[in-house]
């Protein structure tokens, strides 16, 4: 398809007397092929939805009606909700929890399995996304057996191992996994069914009950980085390089077959120890779940001893290495302490896409005139970032074309260092992680005399006429932020941006991308149009002890000084943010939290504000995000489908709307819309309060809702989802589907539900 192929049908004598006047019928027959091309991509369109691998989203639920594929009910008001038109990710998200491509596929195949646990571990995988294990409880029934029967029925073998047997009290290993979804011993009969109403404890142990155990927790992995040495011994580590204990997890291997039933290695299941000690050639070794390195490299399989490290109390032998993987811990021998470093290998479980990891995660389409690469590696321009800034200083002055840069961290160890940004009219920067790896940039005591952040600077308020203008204007906390418009107005002679008089007076932009960062927070300062914070961690309070627990809880992870700078924060972890700026010749601060947490590491703490707890001069907006705190500003744009456990305390509440959202009890807000919770009656306590897997950042279940949650939170979105950071998961409508899968698939009679292990 070439841009004039309907004017080349032309005859030439046409077209070349349409070149003596001017080409207006090439024109003309453009707009007109311009329209034909739509008509021609719409009715290719046309027939790739006839077929549901090639199909657009919208289409599968009625590709499945052929079939007699049943949608979850009211999901049909979801997709006259506007679902089917729309192109964003949450749209996408939310029509395959409501009908899965892969589900509405497998349908008819399916039925002919019907009846089968490995169908239902493939429900869940295609339905939810989960990995699971079925579980058929009556084989765990203790019944007693016929003794002749073992004698004549060749079969009797593989019986008696498949079924619940005595407990041995010498096997470590099955007492271990006792009413788990790998427990092998036999129960008493429990007569409560298992799919038991809300409000009633469900049991198990019965003829006609089946488990479906599902693991929402995914395996994140850390690949080859530096593990965290306690200064105090020099022979204890941690895998995680925070310092915190934290349990590992299994990377699952996939099943042989569409027949296999899900072990533990088939499954992000955590790593027990006794598991750990009975296997340890499954878990350890390089590519496998787990692997420690000296010197480079791996330890051998032969030196690695399992062992309990709670207190760090056992002590190894001469050469050995014990591994806790339930604390995530190392410990050498005193004497044979390695001088040359650690690293590691591992998996931690989380539950989405947030904060920095080796996951993929989308990135600038643009191509930036300067890029640098920064790592220890051989081939990368700078082993520090702190060079590459200076590089990227002295290369824009020689050609203002490289405002716009990129440096890329190709390392996933950490980058000991206190680099100050500094940022003119016009520069465009990105700091990011090159794809699959994490980088941490580690902040930790440079200097005596002065506090220790990143520090980002913007040029100063006098520098020429751009100080007549305010950054804040364009980056207006009613709407949100965006890419910024050259000025009109005509720079000053010392500003270095006089070559391209375009981005003269256009505010700086920073895009910190995928990082970790600890030891220290954020500091912006100057004239700063924009700060984006995306799928990166500012550690909340800073460090971790070892019970993940903060060690400078009162600390902010940004703080925007002297600058109208706009924040955006998007699908990443970080503490609380303080605004200490000029209120009375200032416009309010627009930030903007989106599919974030936001963690000021207590509810009674300010998660944001200004010095001394006033309230921040900026306008807070928050889309599916998660706080721990009290948030204090004088302004609110947009909260929704937000969880703010702590208050939202507004000054200026004429304007702003606050809908779909759980607040604190003492909240002051502007208008609210279907807010939580409702008001308790006189003398009662509050009833709908969040609650989470675990509230300490560190650990497993890291602001998860956690299955005593109220359903009215879990199911408080506008569109049904669950509230906060992992609204967009649709966990609420996946299992709801996947019990209705589970419901058409077991035999009549059966029971079956779907209990949820991490």
């Amino acid at each position: 398809m070439t841009a004039d192929r309907l004017y080349d049908l032309l005859p030439s004598v046409v077209r070349r007397r349409d070149a003596e006047q001017g080409w207006p019928l090439r024109a003309l027959v453009g707009i007109v092929q311009e329209q034909a091309d739509i008509v021609e991509a719409d009715i290719e369109q046309l027939y790739d939805d006839w077929f549901i691998e090639t199909c657009q989203s919208w289409v599968a639920p009625y590709l499945g009606d052929l079939v007699g594929y049943r949608v979850l009910p009211g999901s049909a008001e979801a997709l006259s909700g506007g679902a089917q038109d729309s192109d964003t990710e949450a749209a996408a998200r939310l029509l395959t929890a409501i009908a899965g491509r892969r589900d509405v596929a497998h349908t008819v195949g399916n039925r002919r399995r019907k009846g089968t646990l490995a169908l239902l571990e493939d429900l869940a995988e295609d339905v939810a996304a989960w990995p699971a294990r079925a579980v058929e409880f009556r084989t765990l029934l203790g019944v007693t057996q016929a003794v002749r029967l073992y004698g004549h029925d060749p079969r009797a073998d593989v019986r008696r191992r498949s079924r619940g047997r005595t407990a041995d009290l010498r096997d470590g290993d099955a007492l271990d996994r006792v009413d788990g979804p790998f427990d092998a011993l036999a129960h008493t009969v429990d007569v409560r069914r298992v799919t038991a109403a809300p409000g009633r404890t469900p049991g198990r142990y019965d003829i006609p009950e089946v488990g479906l155990f599902v693991w929402r927790l995914r395996a994140y992995p850390v690949t080859h980085a530096p593990a965290y040495c306690d200064d105090r011994s020099g022979a204890h580590f941690t895998f995680s390089i925070l310092g915190n204990s934290a349990p590992l997890i299994t990377k699952p291997v996939p099943e042989p077959s569409r027949t296999h039933i899900a072990d533990e290695g088939n499954v992000p299941a955590f790593i027990r120890r006794r598991a750990f000690a009975d296997r340890t050639a499954q878990y350890y070794g390089p590519g496998k779940s787990l692997c420690v390195y000296v010197g480079g490299d791996p330890v051998p399989l032969n030196r690695i001893v399992p062992a309990d490290l709670t207190g760090w109390a056992y002590r190894p032998k001469d050469d050995e290495v014990a591994i806790d993987p339930v604390l995530g811990r190392i410990a050498f021998s005193p004497r044979h302490a390695p001088e040359d470093g650690v690293w590691v290998d591992y998996h931690y479980g989380f539950s989405d896409d947030v904060g920095g990891g080796e996951y993929i995660r989308p990135l600038d389409p643009r191509s930036p005139k300067a890029f640098y690469t920064v790592g220890k590696a051989p081939g990368n321009d700078f082993d520090g970032l702190g060079a590459a800034l200076q590089q990227w200083q002295t290369d824009k002055t020689a050609d203002p074309a490289k405002r716009d840069a990129v440096i890329e961290l190709t390392d996933a160890g950490d980058f000991l260092e206190n680099p100050a940004i500094e940022l003119g009219f016009g520069d465009r920067l990105t700091i990011r992680a090159a794809q699959g790896t994490r980088p941490v940039l580690r902040i930790v005591d440079w200097t005596s005399n002065r506090p220790d952040a990143l520090h980002v600077t913007g040029p100063a308020a006098d520098d020429g006429d751009c100080a007549d203008e305010n950054p804040a204007d364009e980056n207006s906390a009613d709407k949100k932020p965006a890419d910024k418009k050259p000025a009109d107005k005509k720079p000053a002679d010392k500003n270095p941006a006089d070559k391209n008089p375009a981005d003269a007076c256009v505010p700086p932009r920073l895009v910190l991308d995928g990082l970790l960062i600890t030891g220290r927070g954020v500091q912006v300062t100057g004239q700063v149009g924009q700060v984006v914070i995306r799928h990166s961690t500012l550690v909340p309070g800073w460090l971790l002890d070892q019970l993940c627990r903060p060690e400078h809880a009162e600390e902010p992870s940004i703080k925007l000084v002297d600058t109208g700078a706009c924040l955006e924060i998007d699908r990443s972890i970080v503490g609380s943010i303080v605004v200490d700026v000029d209120e009375v010749h200032t416009e309010p601060l627009a930030i903007w939290v989106t599919d974030s947490v936001l963690d000021a590491v207590g509810t009674a703490v300010p998660a944001l504000s200004a010095p001394d707890c006033r309230p921040a001069h900026a306008v807070f907006n928050a889309r599916r995000t998660t706080v721990f705190g009290t948030v204090l500003t004088s302004g609110v744009g947009l909260v929704e489908n937000t969880i703010v456990d702590g208050d939202l305390r507004v000054d200026h509440r004429q304007t702003g709307c606050v809908r779909f959202t759980w607040l604190g009890p003492g909240s002051r807000t502007p208008h609210r819309y279907h807010c939580l919770p409702p008001d308790p009656a006189p003398g009662q306590p509050q009833a709908v309060v969040p609650r989470f897997t675990s509230a300490q950042y560190g650990m497993p279940g890291y602001a998860q809702l956690a299955r005593s949650c109220p359903e009215a939170i879990r199911r408080g979105a506008d569109d049904g989802s669950e509230l906060g950071v992992f609204h967009d998961l649709f966990q609420p409508q996946r299992e709801d589907n996947l019990t209705l899968r589970l419901a058409e698939s077991v035999p009549a009679g059966c029971d079956a539900a779907v209990i949820v292990v991490t």
